[in-house]
């Protein structure tokens, strides 16, 4: 999201009525609009009477919205439940199904006060967008019988089972008019300046104006019967079968609203969600609900990203929204009852197509979670809802015991890469490999292991135990992590075969003991020695890459967003990444001879040209200017030493200033460093001063959305402090708070 987008979503201070009325107001009524539809198509495609969706829009939004832990989010009918409440509704009747939407709640308020709400952290994404899916296939399904002019049943396989009837039927007028709700709101958001009315309200009002004005007989809303209140009777069946669809209810709408409050922190920079107040008030709206005859409650991520897109700064919108609802009900009923069933069949539809996310299918492609999904949304689609859940969880559990008792090993000479979760059920083969090595050979055991057991270690051991006596020589490289040297430690007259745990920065060969030479085949010897750089490569392919491929790949899908321009010396000993531990994507580097920063007027532009785009483009909030000891540009200037007419005498012109900062006599600066040190120092302050002759700086700066800072790094003694430009001194880097 980018710094425009936070600042026009991400204000949750407390407003007054002016801001409300500015913010609130208006995005209330585009929620009024899209909430009409959809709560009078989801109580039709449950079967329930259509004033039962307006009880619990109206609630929703007044009553969840007044007391939610996630004010953003907006509640009304869930879509979630639209499958399982058609079953209630077939089975146990309206009333009864209303006295289930109200037991569920007081469930949810019990689960909303034993804190368990953060365990839907924990559920697998996998399985959640694959329930979704399914309920959205389940719907999708169901409604298209109804725009063919049927009516539709409570499974998937009765509705497939329905439709060749009806297409063989003669319905034109429910098939018009769901087609031209359809059509409307696909090609809606194509139209200049769309967004300024929901493409739901669209769709209704062209499928609702092209019956009345045709004429064509179709089944339209009917709200005169269902304005008395259903209150809710005693479900007839076992305890069992009640019991069940409760917590049913309770726990499908619990984690729908659960799941859309977490995604909706994601759209704002406001305060995160309190899970548990949410779960209270969703259990308090399905209560109110249930005793008012309403459909069951839950947070819907579709109105809640409306909401927050629409400009919403508090809970009044919600509060509003559900106020409006209310009054269009009672006021222009005559209106609701012109509107055609099949053509908020037609919008059900493709909200529930809109459940199967493409791009969600992709992304678990790649982090191979996709078999859980589509597991789930078949189980969902041809068995129903716990079902399915079910399904994709015993998928979900079945692949962790498999990537836990799964690794890979991999033998190229004499070396031995094993890769996965290094379990005792695992290890037999790791151990076959190794006894087929040749003796007297140099090994090196590389892991890239995230857990290793007790009994792994010690199989591994006893191995190069064995065969170390036989006159060979073992080497166990851990990229990961360090659980075989830890196991290790402890051990007598056994070395450590690593350091300790790795900071991010280190390259892989950055920890080999002695000579790499010794473990390299013949081929990549002869290769080093001719350049080194290939031995760097072929490390990074072999070890680094399958480390940083997720990350570097998210990198290139997204874009560089780097927090920080850091401008430092070309020198080979400073290197960024490590005095910051920072990583790829961290920071914006500019390196040149002296870390300079011509000034603005300078004849060289190559330095304001990357500043330029770090702070207009990628909208860096820190320029960091970072010298060091031992600087021979530095050493250059004071002697004076580089060749008149050369390119370095021409490029160190541009530190003229430092130098001259550097003899005032009102800036001591560091007295007990060396003196090109000392200048070294003095270079970094002038730099900072250099880009405030920048435009584009000093009006970031102005704005509040950029600081600069000093940097030196103290080569020999791997010190890093700041640099105080007033005094040309240095300070050390504060510990964070």
């Amino acid at each position: 999201m980018s710094h425009l987008q936070r600042s026009n979503t991400g204000d949750h201070t407390p407003h007054g009525p002016p801001l409300i009325l500015k913010h609130d107001l208006p995005a209330s009524f585009v929620l009024f609009l899209i909430s009409i539809p959809l709560s009078l198509g989801i109580a039709h495609a449950t079967g329930a009477p259509l004033m039962a969706g307006i009880i619990s829009a109206v609630v929703g939004g007044v009553v969840v919205g007044a007391i939610s832990g996630a004010p953003l989010q907006i509640s009304g009918p869930a879509t979630g439940l639209v499958v399982i409440v058609a079953g209630l509704v077939a089975q146990f009747g309206w009333a009864a199904t209303a006295a289930i939407t109200l037991a569920a709640g007081v469930v949810q308020l019990a689960l909303g006060l034993t804190g368990i709400s953060r365990l839907v952290m924990s559920l697998s994404p996998a399985v959640v967008h694959g329930m979704l899916a399914g309920i959205g296939i389940s719907i999708a399904v169901g409604q298209l019988v109804v725009v063919l002019g049927g009516t539709a049943a409570s499974s998937v396989p009765a509705n497939l089972a329905l439709l060749p009837g009806q297409l063989a039927g003669s319905h034109l007028g429910s098939v018009v008019a769901g087609a031209a709700a359809i059509a409307a709101l696909l090609l809606w958001p194509r139209v200049p300046r769309a967004s300024l009315v929901p493409a739901p309200l669209v769709a209704v009002a062209a499928a609702t104006v092209l019956v009345v004005v045709s004429h064509i007989e179709v089944a339209r809303v009917d709200l005169p019967d269902s304005h008395a209140l259903v209150f809710p009777e005693m479900p007839q069946g076992s305890a069992g079968t009640v019991i069940t669809a409760v917590v049913t209810v309770a726990l499908v709408a619990s984690m729908e609203s659960l799941l859309s409050a977490v995604a909706v922190d994601r759209l704002h920079d406001g305060p995160r969600a309190r899970l548990d107040k949410e779960l209270i008030a969703q259990g308090t709206g399905n209560v109110l609900a249930g005793a008012l005859g309403g459909l069951p409650i839950s947070g819907g991520l579709a109105r809640s990203s409306t909401n927050v897109a629409a400009g919403a700064r508090t809970r009044y919108s919600a509060i509003l929204h559900g106020g409006w609802i209310a009054v269009a009900v009672l006021a222009f009923s005559n209106v609701l009852e012109l509107i055609p069933l099949s053509a908020l069949a037609g919008v059900l539809l493709v909200v529930g197509l809109r459940l199967v996310s493409p791009d969600r299918m992709r992304t678990l492609w790649r982090h191979r979670e996709f078999l859980v999904y589509a597991g789930t949304a078949l189980g969902v689609v041809l068995f129903g809802l716990l079902e399915g859940v079910a399904v994709g969880l015993a998928i979900a559990l079945l692949r962790a015991l498999y990537r836990l008792t799964h690794c890979s090993v991999r033998v190229e000479g004499n070396r031995v890469c094993v890769r996965g979760s290094l379990v005792f059920l695992g290890v037999g083969r790791l151990v076959r490999e190794l006894r087929r090595l040749p003796l007297n050979q140099t090994v090196v055991l590389e892991l890239h292991v995230d857990y290793l057991d007790h009994a792994s270690y010690e199989a591994i051991n006893d191995w190069r135990e064995g065969y170390e006596r036989l006159g060979g020589r073992v080497r166990v490289d851990e990229v990961h992590d360090t659980w075989f040297d830890r196991a290790n430690q402890g051990k007598p007259g056994r070395r450590k075969t690593l350091p300790g745990p790795l900071p991010r920065w280190f390259a892989p060969w950055s920890h080999w003991q002695g000579s790499p030479d010794s473990v390299l085949l013949p081929a990549q010897r002869s290769s080093r020695e001719s350049d080194p750089m290939l031995l760097g490569m072929h490390e990074f392919e072999q070890r680094s890459a399958p480390l940083v491929r997720p990350f570097l790949h998210e990198l290139a899908l997204r874009g560089q967003r780097p927090q920080q321009l850091f401008v430092t010396c070309a020198d080979s000993r400073v290197v960024p990444n490590l005095i910051t531990t920072s990583g790829p994507g961290d920071l914006f580097c500019v390196r040149n001879m002296g870390n300079l920063v011509p000034m603005f007027s300078a004849e060289d532009r190559s330095v304001g040209a990357s500043v330029e785009y770090a702070v207009e483009v990628l909208n860096v909030s820190t320029i960091v200017v970072c010298g060091h000891s031992d600087c021979g540009a530095m050493k250059a200037l004071v002697r004076g030493s580089a060749a008149r007419g050369s390119h370095l005498h021409s490029w160190l012109r541009n530190a003229e200033p430092s130098l001259i900062r550097f003899h005032a006599p009102t800036s001591p600066g560091c007295t007990d460093l060396p003196v090109a040190d000392r200048l070294a120092v003095a270079n970094v302050a002038q730099q900072l001063d250099n880009l405030l002759g920048y435009p584009s700086v000093r009006e970031a700066i102005a704005a509040g959305t950029l600081t600069l800072k000093g940097m030196y790094f103290d080569i020999s003694n791997a010190r890093v402090y700041l640099v105080d430009p007033d005094r040309n001194g240095l300070e050390p880097v504060p510990a964070p708070a």
